[in-house]
């Protein structure tokens, strides 16, 4: 990292255009109180039952005195508001490539991370497709953390290395390297699946907590699998956004129908919905 390098911040009034760019130059970007204090006590509020029954991580990677709580969409209705933020979306369509593809969402969970925790191993969330060393000038993965408290270096912030998106996936970074994601309550950080970071030391009395939802192009396995996730009756009461950003819309042309060529959205609406996308055949 260079001395000069820092996390771009923007205000809650920024554009998905100014957001994007800022995101492809340097891998990761603050958007400051793009969610009310309302919003936010409403999620406390949903998420509180859920964390406190959640187990805590079983290794250092997942934090020992960490509580990650998955399948959010239904623990926590409000969430659907972070996973289809219109903002975000727009930000993900115009960052991921090849461009004008689909995407899916990749993963939902809460992170609350506890008094006296140490920092997490620096990483890359797109080494999750097997170290495949993805070229450097391809984006498949934006992920989100949604400050529910604020993010400060003393709790626990999430720790970025801006700029390391385009370096090979064998340079190694030190605690050195990094800079917190400090932000207030109701903030997000959105960062590149290329971009090394890594949760911070809490070393306050305080828990920090999160809510972390990655998205992910439409052809490649999502990390939570939100088919089983959901049962289907939870995903048909769903709008139709989320439905698809869940997977149940092809994922490129051939790529995850039904039926020898349907949509995976027709089993949603019985049937009456999306025709055949193409003929298997070839013809």
């Amino acid at each position: 990292m260079t001395a000069t390098a820092t996390i771009p911040r923007l205000t809650a009034s920024a554009t998905a255009e100014e957001i994007a760019a800022a995101l492809r130059d340097h891998g990761a970007v603050i958007v400051e109180q793009l969610l009310d204090a309302t919003t936010c006590d409403r999620l406390q509020a949903e998420l509180e039952p859920w964390v406190a029954s959640t187990p805590v991580g079983a290794d250092d990677f997942s934090g020992r005195n960490t509580r990650r709580t998955g399948g959010l969409l239904t623990k926590c209705p409000t969430s659907a508001e972070l996973v289809a933020h219109p903002t975000v979306l727009d930000v993900v369509d115009q960052v991921l490539w090849p461009s004008k593809t689909t995407f899916q969402l990749h993963l939902t969970q809460s992170i609350a991370i506890g008094p006296d925790s140490p920092a997490q191993f620096l990483h890359r969330d797109h080494w999750c497709f097997d170290f495949f060393p993805f070229p450097r000038d391809i984006d498949v993965e934006v992920s989100t953390i949604w400050a529910l408290t604020d993010f400060t270096e003393e709790n626990g912030a999430t720790r970025v290395v801006p700029d390391s998106h385009r370096t090979p996936d064998d340079v190694r970074y030190q605690p050195e390297d990094t800079l917190p994601a400090e932000m207030p309550r109701g903030s997000v950080v959105m960062y590149l699946g290329s971009t090394v970071h890594g949760g911070g030391a809490n070393r306050s009395d305080q828990m920090r907590i999160g809510i972390n939802v990655d998205y992910v192009l439409g052809w490649l396995r999502q990390e939570e699998n939100q088919y089983l996730t959901y049962h289907l009756d939870e995903v048909r009461a769903m709008p139709e956004r989320l439905q698809r950003l869940l997977g149940y819309q092809p994922g490129a042309y051939a790529l995850g129908y039904v039926d020898g060529g349907r949509s995976p959205m027709t089993l949603l609406d019985g049937g009456s919905g999306e025709a055949q996308t193409f003929r298997p055949d070839g013809a």
